[in-house]
């Protein structure tokens, strides 16, 4: 749930995601793109998240075919006599609820799962940009600079990193306002992950900044922000891929994990860590609205997990020139 651990991994990349002197890219991403395909696993895992992704773009127009929307209640759909269970087999799946209905209020899942995807998608990209953006920017700074830039930046990284971050983001969260939290969210995971993607891009500095393609540059007269931008970045983007590519799933566990224990997007905002909360007191008797929200998050993890494995292989064994 924590985003530590996914970026930790990151550090097996090392030396091998780098390039040459020359400054040109360690991969292309057409030839990813091509390992990818020729990959069954992997393209089965890319198909379904492109399928994800289309349902979060299109969620206005896709709910609008499937007939209700994320927030209408169907109390036709539920029989009040037993408690609010959905009327019929599998959760009320049918054709007007094709994932069925949420029990006592009769929610369709399948708008709900659509919309839930788009909260997903929009706050684990949009902290993975955050955290990549702070991550890189600091890591370099404090890897070229050193001195009393890198005491600084390394000291705050190592305060962070001592935070147990779960506990420390539950509780940040509790305290604050209710109002737009999926920015909140945004927030507060980047203020937690960046250190972890900064102290590889660091390691990964320190050792560019001794290439002779780099001493080159200083001694053509470029300046120490056009050495750093334009030299030593380029340089970086292997692993930076791979470790952003890897840290995706990790923030859309924590995003999730944070809904269910209900300190992540509020009600009535559709979220599939908190479908999956509020399934819990129903599993045993309608068991499809706990599967349901269930499965779209694991297959959204696994198939971003494979498809960063797959990556970082092809960066490893320099497939992918």
């Amino acid at each position: 749930m924590t985003t530590s651990p996914t970026l930790v991994e990151a550090e097996e990349v090392g030396p091998a995601g780098l390039s040459g002197p020359s400054g040109a890219p360690p991969t292309s991403g057409r030839r990813i793109l091509t390992a990818v395909t020729r990959d069954k696993g992997a393209l089965a895992c890319l198909v379904f998240l492109g399928i994800v992704v289309l349902m979060a773009i299109a969620a206005p127009l896709i709910v609008k075919l499937s007939g209700w929307g994320p927030y209408q209640f169907d109390s036709a759909a539920i029989n009040s006599d037993l408690g609010g269970l959905p009327h019929g087999t599998l959760g009320g799946i049918s054709g007007s609820h094709w994932f069925g209905v949420e029990p006592q209020n009769g929610r369709d899942l399948f708008a709900r799962i659509v919309y839930g995807a788009r909260v997903s998608i929009t706050i684990s990209l949009s902290a993975t940009l955050l955290t990549g953006v702070l991550g890189v920017v600091l890591g370099m700074l404090a890897g070229f600079y050193r001195g009393w830039v890198d005491q600084v930046i390394s000291r705050l990284m190592d305060f962070l990193m001592a935070f147990p971050a779960l506990i420390f983001m539950i509780a940040i969260l509790s305290s604050l306002p209710s109002g737009n939290r999926p920015v909140l969210l945004v927030v507060v995971i980047s203020a937690f992950g960046w250190p972890y993607l900064a102290r590889v891009i660091r390691g990964q500095t320190m050792t560019l900044a001794n290439r002779e393609f780099v001493e080159a540059a200083r001694a053509s007269g470029a300046k120490n922000g056009q050495v750093v931008f334009r030299e030593i970045l380029p340089n970086l983007r292997g692993s930076i891929v791979v470790m952003t590519t890897l840290a995706i799933p990790g923030y859309i566990g924590t995003e999730a994990g944070l809904s269910f224990l209900g300190v992540g997007v509020s009600p009535p905002t559709a979220s599939w860590g908190q479908m999956i909360a509020s399934s819990v007191s129903w599993y045993s008797v309608d068991p499809m609205f706990f599967a349901i929200p269930g499965l779209f998050l694991f297959l959204t993890v696994l198939s971003l997990t494979v498809l960063g494995d797959k990556i970082r292989t092809l960066i490893d064994q320099g497939e992918a020139a």
